[in-house]
């Protein structure tokens, strides 16, 4: 049976193929560019292929879907049977992906409200479910933004890389904390702030980083019922072992999600990345 409010969000949110499927969330691939190629995110291009040409200085970029992609997304929905869609997208300050939403949503067969949600992975996952969760429950297209946008609100990101070197590349964060971070031979951990990375703090080591990103995801999830998501690009061990020891000292954790990221993300932090999402609910 088809839902009235249509779901649709972008490759970066990182949800999990069965959470997809289970909450009929459509997710309109990013791309990335190595070298002269030119691969969608999630069917042309593995985030261990991506990690491989990275290690190698190969040239990574990367680009928003065209409005036509979006157009497609948006037509195949309508003629499933919705009669409205909410389109939820990484943060603007990121890339064009909310823009090129917009443009086709002009044209759409059904009213859609675009939303820049101004997160990115399982930060933005979870503000799809929170919609979709709504819409399964009988909600109206306006209550389904209401709780993406609420969710968005109250999440948090934070998240370590080895180097600032591949943000600094991507323009993702100012030259001058890139080149503060490499100078002093840190360790930094940054946060989603106002949809913009922001260096949070600086610490000497990895492991002393790791300990701290664990300190602050506890202190920010408190003592209510809470979603979390652990992401990493290519340190599955590190990502296990802070996925455990958060769900040992959250009792309240409702979800708990361990993803490696895809390559559009992964090509702006490099291997070693490790995140914590933190949304109460």
């Amino acid at each position: 049976m088809s839902r009235h409010v249509a779901i649709v969000t972008d490759s970066t949110a990182y949800l999990p193929p069965q959470a997809m499927e289970r909450h009929a969330i459509t997710a309109v691939p990013l791309t990335v560019v190595i070298g002269d190629r030119a691969l969608e995110e999630g069917t042309e291009i593995s985030a261990r292929s991506l990690a491989e040409a990275l290690q190698k200085r190969r040239a990574v970029t990367t680009s928003r879907p065209a409005p036509e992609v979006f157009a497609a997304a948006y037509r195949r929905a309508a003629e499933a049977g919705a009669d409205g869609i909410v389109s939820l997208h990484l943060s603007g300050e990121f890339s064009g992906t909310y823009d090129a939403a917009v443009l086709a949503a002009k044209d759409a067969p059904v009213p859609v409200r675009v939303v820049d949600t101004r997160m990115v992975g399982m930060a933005l996952g979870f503000c799809a479910l929170a919609a979709a969760e709504v819409v399964e429950a009988g909600g109206s297209l306006d209550e389904a933004v209401a709780a993406a946008e609420k969710r968005a609100e109250s999440t948090s990101a934070y998240f370590y890389v080895d180097t600032l070197d591949y943000l600094r590349r991507g323009g993702r964060i100012g030259a001058a904390q890139a080149l503060l971070g490499s100078a002093l031979a840190v360790k930094p951990l940054l946060e989603l702030e106002g949809g913009r990375i922001e260096l949070r703090e600086k610490v000497r080591t990895a492991s002393k980083a790791i300990a701290r990103l664990e300190e602050i995801a506890v202190e920010r999830a408190g003592s209510g019922p809470v979603d979390v998501a652990v992401h990493h690009l290519a340190a599955p061990e590190r990502a296990a072992v802070l996925a455990e020891r958060l769900h040992e000292r959250l009792p309240a954790i409702e979800d708990l999600q361990v993803t490696e990221v895809g390559a559009v993300i992964g090509a702006h932090t490099g291997p070693g990345l490790l995140a914590v999402v933190v949304s109460p609910r």
